[in-house]
């Protein structure tokens, strides 16, 4: 159904280390990038294909209550990195790398809150034998 999504964020080289760093551990990389003047972005997906996923320099920025978004991990220590990456650089917890027995038997996922205030989450939904790593 979605192609994409952006996030604007008021301080694009902040937020590209953030992105980088929580990134990196669930397998996503920059696919392009522009730090020139107002439009300054940042795309992220997998190695050879498109952004499914960009920031982008905005002055202001309005979050909308109950959004989030969860990215895709391929295993659990995935998501341990991605929250750990994610509090070293300038997230703030909003629960821990775990187990969520409320949204399914297998459902482990970490959630945070990133440095402009987007609630993102990483998780993966299967037995732990069936994880790809």
């Amino acid at each position: 159904m979605l192609h994409h999504l952006s996030f604007g964020v008021t301080d694009i080289q902040r937020s590209a280390i953030f992105y980088d760093a929580v990134l990196t551990p669930l397998g996503y990389i920059r696919v392009w990038e522009d730090f020139e003047g107002d439009d300054a972005a940042v795309g992220y997906g997998i190695k050879g294909g498109g952004d499914k996923f960009a920031i982008k320099l905005c002055k202001h920025v309005a979050i909308g209550q109950g959004f989030h978004l969860a990215f895709s991990a391929t295993n659990r220590a995935a998501v341990d990195a991605f929250y750990s990456a994610a509090i070293a650089y300038g997230g703030t917890d909003n629960g821990p790398a775990g187990l969520r027995p409320d949204y399914g038997e297998h459902y482990y996922a970490a959630f945070v809150i990133d440095p402009d205030g987007y609630r993102i989450e990483a998780v993966i939904n299967t037995p732990l034998e069936s994880s790809f790593n």
